[in-house]
């Protein structure tokens, strides 16, 4: 059994060191928070940002809106069908719509709302008179209010329909709309004697006040509110149910279909909520319905100004704070996805609940920014770890090569030289795992590690190898180098197998030692690859610092089979020269051909198949060409023949069905 190797500091040194990486750590945390935060509020105060946030809304608002009221206003629509059976273009005669006010009346309407500006006379005083004649309380006739802008001045103009009009007794309501800087019509008008607010007034109902911070709630596309032309509602009696107009509200407006999406444009039509699905516009009468109903039954959404918007997104960074005080890890994704779902879920619930809306972006943004940015700080000081490690343990040289720079003094300087070299990488897996579970003992984990690459060195070491490097949890080794090693793969080889018999050994320690104590055991596995070929090897670095290492195509695609190794649940992979040269001491199978990353050409890619005798080998042989053909199904019974007869290859074989299974 191997000793455990000697702590690299003392336990009090080790200790300070960790408070004071932790307080470091904190300092680093506050302060990204505290710059997350600032950013974050200061871009949640531009207007294009403001546009964003809308953009939410409209998603959001959309999801499980409130039903259409039952008792909302009726729109009745000058549209095409109205025009062709009319048999006049717009605009009509005042004395036809003097008519479906008198029509409107006597179907029981309570209210009427002409969405159409009369503010100049018509060509024929007749028409006027008409007109004025059937006005009354009743009605509500559309005014304009907007602010032209020049480089003098902004002036305010207000249009309103012809004295004669209003001096019946006929109620003027702004029916002006504010639309936000993407052309989308969300905001409640925050006029006084709006539109909509006018004619609830005359409808004898309650709306509630108007303020600059409402958004209009939207109930479907366009033509929700029932609808009907308006060459029906001429003669309802005709065209239209018995009781329709019954003490509704009706609203008169244009609604034509020749102009039906963003693209199109539109006469007196707007982009809202709904158009992000829809695509299409949605006529000015059916929004003022929306506005009615808005208002009569308070359904509209008040919008967070900054006051609590920017403590919401201060809020959202100290919880981002709080969750990855500790640590981060890849749990870390699963956490931000669940804190990103519960703001989105926070804000939808507000709006529906409390109707009220403050934008999940700047939270979540918040949230992001700081999760994200700690995870890169935390993976940022493990490589500076990791580097730590390598230099504690750069100091291991192969004995051959100490020796033999002792004979002969002189090969410390620079310079190579070409070799046929076996090279051998081996990696811990789960590294970064087993970090996170021991973040609260360091000194542990550089026991844990030490006491692995321990065995694994002599296994290197007892075959005649060099140890080149130990890149954190990677070891990097070769044969034939400095001395001759005429054997070289298969030495390579032998160590390689021994390195997992020593894993075993090790792990079983841990189990027996994490049983004794009560508490789970580590179980630690490696990948390990080996390639075959000629390389530069020899003293390499600066003048006054540098390492017995190796360079060439065969270390880099060692490494790569190394990585590749998890990919087929093999602990060894080998290239194509390495196996043929260890054919002749060891049973080799090929498993695959593959195209590394960084090399162009195709590998075949090997492994030690314990236990194979030469009929296993041809059925796999014949399984593998069957592979490379396509001929392979996942019901063949050929894999459970030969994980039978080669159970050394058994999580290879369940690997090739699961592939064909997905």
């Amino acid at each position: 059994m191997n000793a455990p190797a000697p702590a690299l500091v003392p336990k009090r040194f080790s200790a300070a060191v960790e408070r004071i990486r932790r307080s470091a750590r904190r300092t680093k945390l506050a302060a990204l928070t505290a710059f997350v935060a600032a950013l974050v509020s200061l871009v949640s105060l531009t207007g294009s940002w403001s546009l964003v946030d809308l953009r939410a809304y409209d998603y959001l608002s959309i999801i499980g809106r409130p039903p259409l009221p039952e008792d909302g206003p009726i729109v009745v629509a000058i549209d095409e069908p109205s025009m062709a059976e009319i048999g006049s273009q717009w605009p009509w005669p005042r004395a036809l719509h003097a008519r479906l006010i008198e029509s409107l009346r006597r179907a029981g309407a309570r209210a009427i709302a002409l969405d159409i500006i009369f503010a100049e006379p018509a060509a024929a005083a007749e028409n006027d008179a008409a007109l004025a004649a059937v006005l009354g309380p009743d009605i509500v006739l559309a005014g304009d209010q907007s602010v032209i802008e020049t480089p003098q001045a902004d002036q305010f103009v207000r249009t309103e329909p012809l004295p004669l009009f209003t001096e019946t007794g006929a109620k003027v309501g702004i029916a002006s709309v504010n639309l936000s800087g993407d052309g989308t019509l969300r905001q409640i008008p925050p006029y006084a004697d709006g539109f909509a607010v006018t004619l609830a007034t005359i409808a004898g109902a309650d709306p509630a006040p108007t303020t600059t911070t409402a958004l209009m709630q939207t109930f479907g596309p366009a033509r929700t509110y029932p609808t009907v032309s308006y060459y029906q509602a001429l003669d309802p009696a005709n065209f239209l149910p018995e009781g329709i107009f019954r003490d509704r509200v009706v609203i008169v407006g244009l609604s034509l279909q020749n102009a039906p999406s963003l693209a199109a444009g539109g006469v007196d039509a707007f982009a809202i909520s709904d158009t992000v699905f829809s695509r299409g516009l949605v006529a000015g009468a059916e929004v003022q319905a929306t506005i009615y109903d808005n208002l009569v039954h308070r359904l509209f959404i008040k919008q967070a100004g900054a006051t609590i918007a920017i403590p919401a997104i201060i809020l959202a960074g100290l919880a981002a704070a709080l969750a990855v005080s500790k640590s981060t890890s890849w749990r870390t994704l699963g956490y931000g996805a669940a804190a990103l779902t519960l703001i989105f879920l926070a804000s939808y619930a507000l709006m529906r609940l409390g109707y009220f809306f403050v934008s999940p972006l700047g939270p979540g943004l918040a949230f992001l920014g700081v999760a994200v940015g700690q995870a890169g700080l935390d993976y940022a000081e493990e490589r500076r770890q990791r580097r730590e490690i390598t230099r504690a343990f750069s100091q291991y040289l192969s004995p051959a090569l100490v020796e033999r720079l002792a004979q002969d003094p002189s090969q410390l300087k620079l310079g190579g030289e070409k070799r046929m070299l076996s090279i051998l990488f081996c990696d811990v897996r789960g590294f970064t795992t087993i970090s996170e579970d021991m973040k609260d003992d360091p000194e542990g984990l550089t026991t844990l590690i030490n006491r692995l690459l321990t065995p694994l060195s002599e296994a290197v070491l007892n075959r005649g190898g060099t140890i080149d490097k130990y890149i954190g949890d990677c070891l990097m080794a070769f044969w034939n180098a400095p001395l001759d090693d005429p054997d070289h793969a298969i030495h390579a080889v032998q160590a390689a197998r021994d390195m997992l018999a020593a894993l075993a050994n090790l792990n079983a320690e841990l189990e027996a030692e994490a049983t004794a104590a009560g508490r789970p055991p580590k179980t630690l596995r490696i990948g390990i690859g080996i390639n075959t070929g000629e390389c530069v090897v020899g003293n390499m670095g600066s003048a006054r610092r540098f390492d017995y290492s190796a360079l060439g195509d065969a270390v880099n695609l060692a490494s790569r089979l190394e990585g590749a190794s998890k990919d087929y649940g093999i602990s060894l992979l080998l290239g194509e020269r390495t196996a043929k040269l260890a054919a002749a001491r060891f049973p080799t199978a090929e498993i695959d051909q593959i195209t590394v990353k960084g090399r162009s050409e195709v590998s075949p890619v090997f492994t030690v198949a314990d236990g194979a005798n030469e009929a296993a080998l041809q059925h796999h042989r014949h399984f593998l060409e069957a592979k490379y053909r396509g001929a392979v199904a996942a019901d063949d019974p050929l894999f459970d023949q030969l994980k039978t007869e080669l159970p050394s290859l058994e999580r290879y074989y369940e690997r090739e069905r699961e592939r064909l299974l997905s």
